[in-house]
């Protein structure tokens, strides 16, 4: 049994080889818009949620240990509780990372979806505000994308209906966004 999760994770994840222009895409739009002043604005429900604020983390400080550069601005709408149960009180929890990023989106900023499913309410509300805005909008999707999709400007879906398959994939890939966008960041 141990066996074949490895075997079954080891295939979805290189899976991921046949989208490698479009993460690499990602990666120079991500480094230009840093360069530009932009901000990374992560959202995720659940799982995703701890991703997004771990991705955040990874931006803000370091990701490779010995690397003392620059920090990386980035902010994960998923970790303020009294914002969001405030939000999810009086108004609705669909516009939990909506409030938020109205109030602190900029020009050059990136908004930075996770999702398993591509289908949670709150995540495809932020979406079609950020394209209204113009702001580029990458998501981490699983399955088949979801609605999530159709409003994302770049998105990796990472080609599994297991969730546990899919998060991993994402922190993969968030980690290997994050080490080009450094070393693109740290030439300039």
């Amino acid at each position: 049994m141990f066996k074949k999760n490895i075997i079954n994770h080891c295939k979805v994840v290189k899976s991921l080889q046949l989208q490698e222009k479009k993460i690499n895409k990602i990666i120079n739009l991500i480094s230009k818009n840093i360069t530009a002043g932009g901000k990374i604005l992560f959202c995720g429900n659940g799982g995703s949620a701890a991703d997004a604020q771990h991705l955040a983390a990874e931006f803000l400080i370091r990701l490779t240990p010995g690397n003392n550069r620059r920090p990386l601005p980035a902010i994960s709408l998923a970790t303020d509780t009294s914002t969001l149960t405030a939000c999810a009180n009086d108004f609705k929890s669909e516009d939990i990372f909506l409030r938020t990023f109205t109030a602190l989106y900029n020009k050059n900023d990136i908004l930075f979806a996770i999702s398993t499913s591509g289908k949670s309410k709150n995540i495809i509300k932020v979406l079609k505000k950020a394209k209204k805005e113009k702001v580029y909008s990458v998501g981490l999707y699983g399955m088949n994308g979801g609605e999530a999709n159709l409003y994302t400007d770049d998105s990796v879906i990472v080609k599994s209906k297991n969730v546990a398959y899919i998060q991993e994939s994402h922190i993969f890939l968030g980690h290997y966004i994050l080490q080009k966008v450094e070393k693109i960041l740290l030439k300039n």
